[in-house]
């Protein structure tokens, strides 16, 4: 439908509401009602006609993606005369332009008639500075660099805002699978995307523990404790207290990995446990059971398994709560996975990270968790609990599976 059109053009691709505001003001102070309807008419046409004919774009659509493995990222080297960030900038410069454009290519591809929201002209043309560049020293990488942080910046929120506007014009969605592959497909390239621009960014940064975005010697616990303390603080404020959380397991394992899928995953695992194990203790909040986490780890993977006994999820849903804007909240006031309830709060401050409410968090987190050669599996017994299993190929050795 065309408002379907409306919000989700407008919320995955815009440019900053700012930019477009005035424009309007000024159409519909100096105009009248008529004139700036035939005006906001004409500048949708340019619009679409821009989205659908951009032939840097379509050029660049035609190109096949060069995936890199971890372990290529990892022993890249560091040169000190700072050779390998201009060859990371330029197989950015080369890179980039092609996945974005697989991107356009891919919402061009959806049945409805994208380009006609009058800010997707600006957009493109933002996405379009990147093909212009040219990375010939030190003084271009830097202002390539700059140019590539403005972009991370600009779209940070873009994954929300498109749950959002998924969530608003459902109803229009006539075909769940063809949305559904979608944006696993969407999203899981936004990461690859925003994986390699951070790491060509990190490159700059001198940090013994890390390559770009690869931490030499990642402990699962540890991160793992980063989003408890996280997750806790957001519980307390929600309901004034917060289930403890044991790790066990191989607590003292390290190996190379990126922390950045991690921190889009482990959040809103742990935020789900503990909505659940509170939501199920509502008449003893100050007397509630533990979470569990428990890490293995081999040559091959690793897993880390969070155990809750927040009552479980009911049989009759279990097989939804992985469906993108599944929730519960419309049948039950005791959300036990997908109440928007802890979203909210989840996705109201700094910290928050990339997860998005709306029915997003799970389904994201497990075709984050796919495009990294795992998976992310739920088994659950109702009136007891429930048990998350998030497995991952190890980066290094004979465990790689997966590309960026």
């Amino acid at each position: 439908s065309f408002h379907f059109l409306i919000s989700v053009s407008r919320l995955f691709l815009s440019t900053p509401a700012k930019a477009a505001a005035p424009l309007s003001d000024r159409r519909f102070r100096s105009t009248s009602s008529m004139s700036s309807y035939t005006e906001l008419a004409r500048e949708r046409s340019k619009t679409v006609t821009s989205f659908y004919n951009q032939s840097a774009i379509d050029a660049s659509a035609e190109k096949p993606s060069v995936r890199l493995t971890p372990a290529t990222m990892l022993y890249a080297g560091k040169s000190p005369d700072g050779q390998h960030v201009l060859s990371s900038a330029s197989y950015l410069h080369k890179e980039l332009p092609v996945r974005i454009a697989h991107r356009i290519k891919g919402f061009r591809s959806l049945p409805f008639i994208i380009g006609c929201n009058p800010t997707i002209l600006q957009v493109v043309s933002s996405y379009t500075s990147l093909w212009d560049f040219s990375i010939k020293d030190q003084e271009t990488e830097a202002r390539y660099s700059k140019l590539v942080k403005q972009l991370l910046d600009d779209h940070k929120d873009v994954v929300t805002m498109l749950a959002e506007g998924f969530r608003e014009c459902r109803k229009h969605i006539m075909d769940e699978t063809l949305v559904c592959n979608f944006l696993d497909t969407t999203l899981t390239s936004r990461l690859g995307i925003r994986m390699l621009a951070t790491h060509h960014l990190a490159l700059h940064e001198d940090n013994p523990d890390f390559v770009g975005i690869i931490c030499r010697r990642l402990s699962p616990k540890k991160i793992i404790e980063k989003w408890v303390d996280f997750a806790r603080r957001l519980c307390e404020h929600q309901y004034g207290n917060s289930p403890r959380v044991r790790i066990n397991g191989h607590v003292a394992a390290r190996f190379p990995f990126i922390p950045l899928p991690l921190d889009y995953i482990l959040p809103e695992l742990l935020k789900n446990a503990m909505r659940a194990t509170m939501e199920s203790h509502l008449d003893t909040p100050y007397n509630v059971p533990d979470i569990v986490v428990t890490i293995a780890n081999n040559d091959t993977d690793f897993v880390i398994r969070i155990s809750d006994r927040g009552s479980g999820i009911p049989h009759s849903i279990l097989d939804q709560v992985m469906d993108y804007h599944f929730s519960t909240a419309e049948q039950s006031a005791q959300d036990p996975r997908m109440s928007n309830l802890f979203n909210n709060i989840t996705n109201s401050g700094p910290q928050s990270g990339p997860m998005h409410g709306f029915g997003f968090g799970l389904p994201t987190s497990r075709a984050y968790a796919e495009y990294l050669g795992g998976s992310l599996a739920i088994q659950s017994m109702q009136g007891i609990g429930t048990d998350v299993y998030l497995r991952l190929r190890h980066i290094d050795g004979k465990g790689e599976s997966f590309r960026v």
